[in-house]
């Protein structure tokens, strides 16, 4: 053959060969003539020379005795010149037939893959030096001078060592041996079997069988059956045995050589065979042909008689039947063809019928080793079985032991369409179960047939057995031949009936895995294929926990049944949480057209020996199944399901608890509390029992006495607590589960469900190691998904719920941030509460969709879990939650609001109410879609800006008349920022940041930029970033937080008064917060200043602490603060004491509470009048809309006033710091203040400023103002004056105008009705009077909050004390504000000598109507009638003394009405003397002026009046002292009046004592003021009285 290969390659040698070039290409060219051209291709000329000179040089090595040369050998470049990845076989040998067969058949034995294989058949002719003279191919012609050799060359798998690949060489060498032998002795082997065919013709009777015999070996000599090997036998008979002993000698071919068994035992079967007439027995013998092709060896061996025709021995001839004898037709193969006819005999089929065409086919197609082999009666047997498989299609069984017992042929019919390799291998496995096999060969066949044939040979170890049951073994392999789907098919049709059982099987019977099927039985595969089936998009996964039969002391599996594929990793840490350890896994995936996929994992548990599977098998599947969805948290808790009897939602009852304990600080980590809970299982079950006890609605025993047998047997266990720690943790569970008052866990939800989360009402100031302060009402929501917690002050509580990010100690920030609520809401009728809520499993931010959909479903859910908690009010009557234990008082009242993160939700939580049908309605979230949006009042804003307005006012700047500098927190899309810097176009916005921008604009253009900021208020979603840069002036610009720094122009650095060019953006916004402006108004959220004794960890707000200032690096004039909590209380406190004007975020923006309580108040009202039928909710909702601006007027007057009263404290410091530090220490002592808590100095420190002249800060005394306005609303609340008829005409001032008009009797039936009276009176009040007022005048009459302020009402009707009040409010801008505060200041005291008075009328008994209709029409007259009723030179001081007020600014008439209330004041006294002495009110007051005239007694009121008051005690006393005087002239004027003569008979009378008063006055009056020289004065007083 010739090709490009060849070429190049012949071309490659004659160029590098030399003087023999010739030689050597004639010999590389036929070596490689026949080989595979891609092959060489793929070698390249210089290798294959080099394989085929390594080739020829194994010529020179000395042949063997069988005349052959071999090498194994890992080629070399150094000795082979070539070098190879495989291993290479080389052999020469004497052509003979079978050589590459043989060589093959060793390689593939020893394991290996024969990769390429060169044979050429080459005759070589050597020089007589040995060179290559002469190489041609056989075959091609001319003189056969040399024997053929043949070349050999293999590659195979590499052999890496030596040894092997010498113990591959011997191999070789042994097999060539064999092939020799087996071709050398060929015409022996055939001489041999003609001499015996001759001999059995002439010696055997000539039966059929017999004749059969010996044409059958006649049939072997034409070429039916290769001749291997040959041996003679002698049979003997010994002792009733038979044996063959080999003759010596008589081996041919393979057999060559002495026996390696000399003597063997015929077994009985053989010897029926001996004993038959038949002259020939064919068998397999036990080995393997090492010759030609691997298969078992062929035996035929031919009976030897004697003369009497006895059996004597036999001849055995070792083969292989050739291709000729397979394909040969059975009619024609003797001894075949007779048992052939035996069989159509015996089946008694007509000829030509189907039945016999059918029967012919089936023997024709009968293995043909089998038919060699097979006796007729078996023979019979297994053709008619088969026959019959065409009537009934099944799966059968036709089997032969070999008379020798060495092994057992199998035939096994089974449908075809079941046939597969499994089943074909697990058939085989059954039989060498059963037949004791050793080794198993199988030959299948698959025609179109409906069944599928596999012949098995199974070699036995030993003997096959004799008689093995074959129907019990046919019954198991029909069984396996039976489809394991069928199993599990006619399973579920026998559970499920025939219509769902067949759409079962038909979706799962067939999708199973093979791992699955050797696995489980379709009988399992049924149960689980239900489970699946159950799966869906809501549920996606089913867990089955079960134990095999053979499982030890806890062992067992957990299948988990899923749409989706679950890795261990995942699994693992849920399982060891739950207190088991796995073992192993096996996964098994299951195609399905719906889900794409199922998974079954099935996993091996270890599990506590001790557990019970029936006791924790349904538990432990609902645990796992829930912590997998997430519905329960995966921790250390969920190991109590395997040592208690608690399932999962008792477990995360306990953990509800062991997370508000993080929350309170509790001093051990979350798992050492887990630790403890499970070390101490007993005790965990107990306090679940407890719990369960206390709440479990349906409990049927004596709750009481349920929970105290419980709580004696764990206050016994925990005496046996050894650990200290251990017993402080479970104290903690203990207390706190006593402390609980109401839950929701045996709630559920409209399926039945239990509910995802858990809700425990609280009193915290039962459970220990709650923070102070300590609120009211506690509520905790528990859940995987997010946890919430609810602090309110009292039953009547609101405040916003914020969403956090304070994960770890969101109560924390909760309880600050409710401490200021309760502060702030002292101006509405609720007290504060705030509630805030973290999520746990949140998406991540950056899918902001995601985020808010997860933070609006858990803010459902958290809302939710307090209204589980929460009675209800229907039509007036309280109803209690369903499913509810109460061990509190009815609690109907529950209202949120909008906080951080939660600013647009109102109409989720109204829409949560309405689930409910809570009866607040949408009042339970003010400023929703159907209420007063904050935004668009800018009521938040208008409230501080009242703040901003007042600080301006003291330093003489109208702040809508001039313009003043501002540094701005926010931006202009929001509602505080945005609004306020709306509220005057005076503002000099030159400073401004929000958490992206920074604006700077150092000499803004007024209206300019008034307009760009109401543009950008109107853009939604507006960024400073949107702000026109052609409004801003030179240098200024805006400039983004992200940037790596900013250039400052000239301009902004004189703006902000440093030296600076360059600033990171964190060093600017501390500079802008330190800049030199009037103000800076703070709308955003942050806590931008502290004090300088704070650091920032204490502040709490991380995003600022690269920028914040401390107080006193405040340089600002005013520090407003419309957001929460702009600055710390320090650092309130710290600006204050450096001169900066500040009051509270709780002052400022207290109008953003204000305005939605009454919006709640308003709609509470509302929804009856609707729930009446007198109007529609349309028509509601368009009055609430109509009110809009009156109720902001309403909200706002409480800004005002607030303002005003801590601007009258901070006007006389010192004066009122004393009555200050009293209200302190009172309120303390009754337990409703920590100083420490809320920044107040202590007594030391008050001590300290009264040295130094200073008081209270403004920031202090809108604390202490709060805690004032909160004691008097308890205090009122708890008494009767909301019920007395007098005070309920304060509901017509707290509500809009409309509705006093027409729903008056509504109103009175509000029922929110006291506390409203209680909030708008205690505001009314305090606001006018100060904070200190109340309980100053309290104390000094030991009287009651109730009886003060009825005082005051009293006296603020009697002398018409409110208009002058609004008088002086109007001289806003008009007359300074010292002034117009020392008015105020003067108005307060006349109110406090009023209602002192007047609380001695106490003791009367008399209403407040009838004291006012007696005393005020006596005060009008006298004041009406003063200026007559005077005598001339009182008149001359009255006139002097509001000449000088009018002089400062004062209207006329207000200041004629402020002078004239130092004369009008007697009133009182002048209207019970004028009824005791019958006469006038004229004539009792003109003597009262004259008694007062000539003793001098304004006068010594003057000098009363310069008594210090720098304390409380000097206070009283110069107090004491005036109402001493007016006693006296009240007297000795009822003295006058009683008797006949005038004022002027009673003077001369005591003239001496006049004189004497009189030089002491004039004595006194140019000294320093001094209390003895009065009191001495008082005491001749009285005496002339």
């Amino acid at each position: 053959m010739t090709n490009a290969a060849l070429v190049s390659l012949s071309t490659y040698i004659h160029e590098n060969s030399g003087a023999n070039s010739h030689a050597l290409t004639d010999f590389v060219s036929a070596y490689f003539d026949n080989t595979d051209p891609d092959e060489l291709s793929a070698r390249g000329p210089a290798h294959l020379m080099a394989v085929a000179m390594a080739h020829l040089r194994l010529l020179d090595m000395l042949a063997s005795a069988t005349g052959g040369r071999i090498r194994v050998f890992n080629p070399t470049l150094a000795e082979d010149g070539f070098i190879s990845e495989h291993t290479v076989i080389q052999i020469i040998q004497d052509d003979m037939p079978f050589l590459v067969d043989s060589v093959t058949m060793v390689v593939n034995r020893s394991g290996s893959v024969a990769h390429w294989i060169v044979h050429p058949l080459l005759i070589v002719e050597r020089g007589q030096q040995g060179q290559v003279v002469n190489t041609r191919l056989a075959g091609s012609g001319g003189p056969v001078l040399a024997q053929i050799q043949s070349f050999i060359f293999v590659e195979c798998d590499r052999i890496v060592r030596e040894p092997d690949r010498a113990a591959m060489a011997d191999e070789l060498a042994r097999v060539l041996g064999d092939v020799r032998a087996a071709v050398n002795d060929w015409p022996a082997m055939l001489t041999r079997l003609k001499a015996v065919r001759e001999e059995s013709s002439r010696h055997v009777e000539q039966t059929d069988a017999q004749l059969e015999g010996v044409e059958f070996l006649r049939w072997l000599e034409g070429k039916h059956f290769t001749f291997l090997g040959a041996r003679d036998y002698d049979l003997q008979r010994v002792d009733g045995t038979i044996r063959l002993v080999a003759l010596p000698q008589s081996g041919l071919g393979i057999l060559r050589g002495d026996p390696r068994t000399l003597v063997s035992e015929l077994p009985a079967d053989a010897q029926v065979s001996l004993n038959s007439d038949q002259l020939v027995m064919v068998t397999k013998a036990m080995t393997r042909s090492t010759v030609h092709r691997p298969a078992w060896l062929d035996c035929v061996a031919v009976k030897h008689f004697d003369g009497t025709g006895a059996v004597v021995g036999e001849s055995r001839f070792l083969g292989l039947y050739t291709s000729r004898a397979y394909a040969a037709p059975v009619a024609e193969i003797p001894l075949v063809r007779r048992r052939i006819v035996q069989v159509m005999n015996m089946a008694g089929a007509m000829p030509d019928s189907h039945a016999a065409k059918s029967l012919q086919a089936i023997l024709d197609a009968y293995p043909r080793d089998e038919l060699f082999q097979i006796d007729t009666p078996t023979l019979i047997d297994h053709a008619i079985g088969i026959l019959m498989l065409q009537k009934r299609q099944r799966t059968r069984l036709f089997a032969r032991r070999d008379p020798f017992g060495r092994f057992t042929s199998v035939q096994v019919f089974v449908p075809r369409d079941r046939y597969n390799t499994e089943l074909r291998v697990r058939i085989g496995q059954e039989l060498s179960r059963t037949l004791n096999g050793q080794s198993i060969e199988f030959t299948p066949m698959l025609t179109d047939n409906p069944l599928a044939r596999i012949h098995y040979l199974v070699r036995t170890v030993q003997q096959a057995p004799d008689h093995p049951d074959m129907v019990a073994l046919e019954a198991r392999i029909s069984r396996l031949a039976r489809r394991w789907e069928d199993d599990c098919s006619v399973t579920l049709m026998q559970i499920h009936g025939e219509t769902q059982g067949l759409m079962l099987a038909n979706r799962f019977a067939h999708v199973f895995p093979a791992a699955y099927r050797d696995d489980f039985s379709g009988v399992v595969a049924a149960d689980d294929a239900l489970v699946l089936s159950g799966l869906s998009d809501a549920c996606r996964m089913a867990v089955k926990l079960y134990r095999r039969l053979d499982a030890v002391a806890g062992e067992m599996r957990l299948k988990i049944y899923s749409t989706a594929k679950l890795a261990l990793s995942d699994s693992l840490p849920v399982l060891e949480r739950m207190g088991a350890r796995v073992l192993d896994e096996h996964p098994y995936r299951l195609p399905d057209a719906e889900f794409g996929e199922f998974w079954i994992n099935d996993l091996g548990l270890q599990l506590p020996a001790n557990v019970e599977f029936a006791v924790v098998k349904d538990r432990f599947e609902t645990l796992f199944v829930q912590v997998w969805r997430g519905d329960v948290d995966n921790d250390e808790l969920n190991k109590l399901v395997l040592q208690t009897a608690l399932d999962a939602r008792a477990i995360s009852l306990l953990r509800a608890y062991t997370r508000y304990f993080k929350q309170l600080g509790f001093g051990f980590s979350q798992s050492y509390i887990e630790e403890t809970l499970f070390r101490n299982a007993a005790m965990a079950q107990l306090l679940f029992d407890l719990f369960n006890a206390r709440f479990h609605p349906g409990l049927d025993t004596d709750r009481d006495a349920a929970q105290q047998a419980i709580c004696s047997q764990i206050e016994s266990s925990l005496v046996a607590v050894a650990s200290l720690d251990e017993d402080r943790i479970l104290r903690q569970f203990y207390h706190a589960i006593l402390a609980t008052l109401r839950t929701n866990a045996w709630q559920t939800s409209s399926s039945g469900a239990a509910k995802p989360y858990l809700s425990l009402k609280f009193n915290p100031r039962a459970l220990p190691g709650v923070p102070e302060p300590k609120p009211w009402f506690e509520i905790w929501v528990y859940s995987p998904r997010f946890e919430g917690i609810h602090l309110r002050n009292g039953k009547v509580a609101r405040g916003g719920l914020r969403w956090s990010d304070r994960r770890e100690d969101f109560r924390t920030e909760i309880l600050g941030l409710v401490k200021a609520q309760h502060v702030k809401n002292t101006v509405i009728v609720p007290v504060g509460s705030k509630g805030g809520f973290v999520l746990k499993n949140a998406p991540n931010p950056s899918d902001r969709d995601a985020y808010l959909a997860e933070g609006i479903a858990c803010y459902r859910l958290f809302l939710a879990g307090m209204l589980d908690l929460t009675d209800n009010l229907v039509h007036g009557v309280v109803v209690p939650p369903a499913k509810l234990v109460r061990h509190d008082a009815d609690d109907p009242y529950l209202v949120v609001a909008a906080d951080k993160g939660t600013a647009s939700f109102s109409d989720i939580a109204n829409s949560v109410s309405a689930q409910y049908g809570f009866w607040l309605g949408d009042a339970f979230a003010s400023g929703g879609s159907v209420g007063y949006d904050h935004k668009k009042m800018g009521i938040t804003a208008r409230g501080a800006w009242e703040s901003a307005k007042r600080h301006f006012r003291s330093l003489g700047i109208d702040t809508q008349t001039t313009p003043f500098t501002v540094v701005g927190i926010g931006d202009m899309s929001g509602d505080v920022f945005g609004n306020g810097m709306l509220l005057s176009e005076q503002i000099k916005l030159v400073l401004a940041f929000d958490h992206r921008h920074i604006f700077i604009d150092p000499d803004p253009d007024l209206a300019r930029s008034f307009a760009e900021r109401r543009r950008l208020f109107a853009l939604p979603r507006s960024s400073w970033a949107d702000f026109d840069q052609n409004v801003i002036s030179d240098g200024g610009g805006v400039y983004a937080r992200a940037a790596k720094s900013i250039r400052l122009s000239d301009a902004a650095r004189a703006l902000l008064g440093i030296d600076a060019a360059e600033l990171a953006p964190a060093e600017l916004l501390n500079a802008i917060l330190k800049a030199p402006v009037d103000l800076i108004y703070n709308g955003g959220i942050g806590t931008y200043v502290k004090s300088s004794q704070e650091t920032h960890l204490q502040v709490g707000d991380k995003a600022s602490d690269a920028f914040r200032v401390n107080g006193n690096e405040l340089r600002c004039k005013v520090f407003v603060e419309g957001g929460n909590l702009g600055c710390s209380q320090n650092s309130r406190i710290e600006y204050a004491r450096h001169g900066g004007l500040i009051y509270t975020d709780a002052i400022d923006n207290s109008a953003g509470v204000d305005c939605p309580d009454h919006e709640v108040n308003i709609k509470i009202l509302l929804d009856r009048v609707v729930e009446s039928g007198d109007l529609t909710f349309k028509q509601r909702n368009d009055l609430l809309a109509s009110m809009t601006e009156e109720v902001g007027h309403l909200v706002l007057a409480d800004n005002y006033y607030q303002t005003q009263a801590l601007d009258v404290a901070c006007h006389r410091p010192v004066y009122v710091l004393d009555a200050q530090q009293r209200l302190m220490q009172w309120l303390e002592g009754a337990g409703r203040l920590n100083r420490a808590i809320e920044f107040l100095p202590g007594d030391e420190e008050i001590a300290r400023r009264r040295a130094n002249k200073t008081g209270l800060t403004a920031p202090e005394g809108a604390v202490v103002l709060a805690y004032a306005k909160m004691s008097v609303f308890d205090d009122l609340v708890a008494s009767n004056l909301p019920d007395d008829p007098y005070f309920t005409r304060t509901l017509k001032a707290y509500f809009p105008k409309v509705l006093s008009e027409k729903f008056a009797d509504t109103i009175a039936r509000h029922p929110l009705r006291r506390e409203i009276i209680a909030t708008f009176v205690t505001n009314t009040v305090v606001n006018r009077t100060g904070a200190t007022f109340i309980n100053f005048l309290a104390a000094e009459a030991a009287a009651s909050t109730a009886d003060v302020v009825r005082a005051y009402t009293l006296a603020r009707e009697i002398f018409d004390l409110e208009p002058l009040w609004d008088q002086i409010d109007s001289l806003d801008y008009s007359v300074s504000s010292s002034l117009q505060l020392d008015l105020l200041a003067r108005l307060i005291s006349i109110s406090q000598r009023a209602s002192r008075w007047i609380l001695r009328l106490r003791a009367r008994g008399a209403d407040m109507p009838t004291l006012i209709a007696r005393y005020q029409p006596k005060a009008a007259e006298l004041s009406a009638h003063l200026n007559h009723w005077l005598p001339d030179h009182s008149v001359n001081n009255w006139q002097q003394a509001t000449q000088q007020l009018m002089q400062a600014g004062v209207a006329a008439e207000l200041a004629q009405s402020l002078t004239a209330l130092e004369f009008i004041f007697p009133a009182l006294d002048l209207v019970d003397l004028a009824a005791s002495a019958d006469t006038t009110l004229e004539q009792a007051a003109r003597t009262y002026f004259a008694v007062e005239s000539r003793l001098g007694l304004i006068a010594w009121r003057t000098q009363i009046n310069r008594l210090p008051t720098e304390t409380l005690w000097q206070t009283q006393a110069r107090g004491s002292a005036r109402d001493d005087i007016y006693a006296v002239a009240t007297q000795i004027t009822k003295t006058v009046l009683a008797g006949d003569q005038g004022v002027d008979d009673w003077a001369s009378r005591h003239s001496v004592q006049i004189d004497r008063l009189c030089q002491l006055l004039l004595s006194i009056s140019s000294q320093t003021a001094d209390l003895a020289p009065i009191s001495v004065a008082l005491r001749e007083l009285r005496h002339l009285a």
